[in-house]
């Protein structure tokens, strides 16, 4: 250990340009490193402890990116949230995380100033990045603090919020263990090493750089950009992903690396001729793509396209998971790769017991040194486990020399566009209506995004169906959930699918509609 970290790299090279903002401003390791250190001392002042959480509603830039470097060498938890959230959905991982700071950045200031109230931050933990009512400017915070080095120091963690089957959000968390961060930083670097990405040119000599494509608050966006900065790339970000802009920016900044999903590929191959051949793309090296299922067709003309630079993964925030090279992947169409060195996976059947090559079941994956739980929700870590072994619910099967293929989704979770929705959480708003008697949610193919989300609703007695129902749906859904959880369409029925337990058959709603593809995910 001894040669990467962001703190380490920043004090050997101050000049380095460690991040571009979406509006093109360049920073300095030397500056982020200033910026965060005055936020660790100005923090300190307030009383944040090691193990306190601090939470941030901030776009892409590195305004979040200062907020997670001062959380992980003060020993803090930082929080990314989900900017598509309503005021409710916010302050409930506000109060959930035991926040003990809040920054909104003033594009969000409505839903921000509405989550604070909601988990009742104090005013003095309130701040912003620019003018929001009733915060403190960061500017303020930050005015007096030395942007010294802090004294002890140690490692710090993010904690997503994953949701569940009952629709409330947990956050995954890692214990601590007071080590310093920049050694921590070194060991996640394992992460990019798997791809065989190297360090930057304050190690190197050679410049990288990686694009972040995607919003902060996910899990893998946070983790593999995180990840770059510690080995000394330059971040460059997008605020709103576009498929031209995202070759401009390749071109431009000479990306190597960067983290995508599937619908960005199928974007970026609906430019016309003239748009794709316009830039170059040739630096790109490793553009390794997640979060759903990939068509087969896509990723050939991708491969096509960029040549052998197109990576693959299977993971999940909790930890552990699969890789597949391009090589991999080319000799066996469809795989997500084989497990990690530090992984494990396993298919199983209803009874815990692992099943032959081939064979679909339940998959259960784990990672060395990834122990974690669903904070303050241990029955739910509980449920997901296998011994030392942890499920999404995804089902799959595993070749005779370890590939993995993806076959369903036991659990209900859609996956839009890269992003995990949980139909629970939109069953529990809409069966509120006094309209509505019973309601199932769940997702149906999209050649675009992958899933979209579907709602079959059994109308109230007497109520009539129809367009007036579903415009009503939406609007008193308007302040409850984020636009993103809502349905794309909704269908009427006279009595949904049940069994005489009770127990919804939503396989009976769903499954017509993934009739015709190989895979019902």
């Amino acid at each position: 250990m001894g040669t990467l970290g962001f703190w380490r790299l920043a004090e050997q090279d101050p000049n380095w340009i460690a991040a571009v903002d979406p509006d093109g401003t360049e920073y300095t390791a030397g500056e982020l490193l200033s910026r965060s250190n005055r936020l660790v001392h100005a923090l300190r002042g307030l009383g944040l402890e090691k193990n306190d959480g601090i939470c941030g509603l901030v776009p892409n830039g590195v305004d979040g990116l200062v907020l997670y470097l001062a959380a992980l060498q003060a020993g803090w938890y930082y929080t990314p949230i989900n900017w598509h959230l309503t005021g409710p959905e916010i302050g409930y991982i506000v109060a959930d995380s035991e926040a003990k700071a809040f920054f909104v950045h003033e594009r969000h200031a409505d839903a921000g100033v509405k989550g604070a109230d909601e988990a009742g931050v104090e005013a003095s933990r309130r701040f912003a990045f620019g003018a929001v009512e009733g915060f403190t400017p960061v500017e303020e915070l930050l005015a007096g603090h030395p942007d010294t080095k802090p004294e002890d120091r140690s490692n710090g963690a993010t904690m997503h919020y994953t949701s569940g089957t009952t629709g409330r959000p947990k956050g995954v968390r890692r214990a601590l263990y007071g080590i310093d961060p920049d050694d921590s930083a070194e060991f996640m670097t394992f992460l990019l090493s798997l791809f065989g990405i190297p360090p930057g040119a304050a190690v190197t000599g050679e410049p990288q750089a990686h694009l972040i494509t995607s919003p902060n608050y996910h899990t893998a966006v946070t983790q593999f950009g995180g990840t770059a900065l510690q080995m000394g790339h330059t971040l460059v970000y997008m605020d709103k992903w576009e498929a031209e802009d995202t070759l401009r920016l390749i071109e431009k900044y000479k990306v190597t690396n960067t983290h995508m999903v599937p619908t960005h590929f199928k974007r970026l191959l609906s430019l016309p001729e003239a748009t794709r051949t316009k830039y170059d793309v040739s630096s790109m090296k490793w553009a390794i793509h997640a979060a759903a299922p990939c068509p087969v067709p896509i990723k050939h003309q991708m491969l096509d396209w960029w040549g052998s630079c197109i990576w693959e993964y299977y993971a999940a925030t909790e930890g552990g998971g699969t890789i597949a090279s391009p090589e991999d992947w080319l000799a066996h169409p469809g795989t997500v790769g084989n497990a990690w060195p530090i992984s494990e996976v396993i298919v199983v059947d209803d009874d815990g017991n692992e099943l032959p090559a081939g064979t679909a079941g339940t998959i259960y994956m784990k990672m060395a040194g990834a122990d974690f739980e669903y904070k303050g929700d241990k029955a739910k870590t509980a449920e997901s486990r296998l011994r030392d072994f942890f499920t999404l619910g995804d089902v799959g099967y595993l070749t005779e020399d370890g590939f993995l293929f993806l076959s369903d989704r036991k659990s209900d979770m859609i996956i839009s566009g890269g992003a995990n929705i949980y139909p629970a959480e939109i069953e529990n708003e809409i069966i509120l209506h006094p309209k509505v008697a019973d309601v199932a949610v769940f997702g149906i193919p999209n050649d675009e995004w992958g899933e979209e989300i579907k709602a079959v609703i059994e109308p109230a007695a007497g109520v009539e169906a129809g367009e007036a129902l579903t415009e009503e749906l939406f609007e008193f859904l308007k302040p409850r959930l984020a636009k993103m959880k809502w349905p794309r369409t909704i269908d009427y029925t006279e009595a949904l699918p049940r069994e005489p337990n009770g127990k919804l058959l939503k396989r009976k709603l769903r499954d017509p509609y993934w009739a015709d593809r190989t895979t019902a995910i």
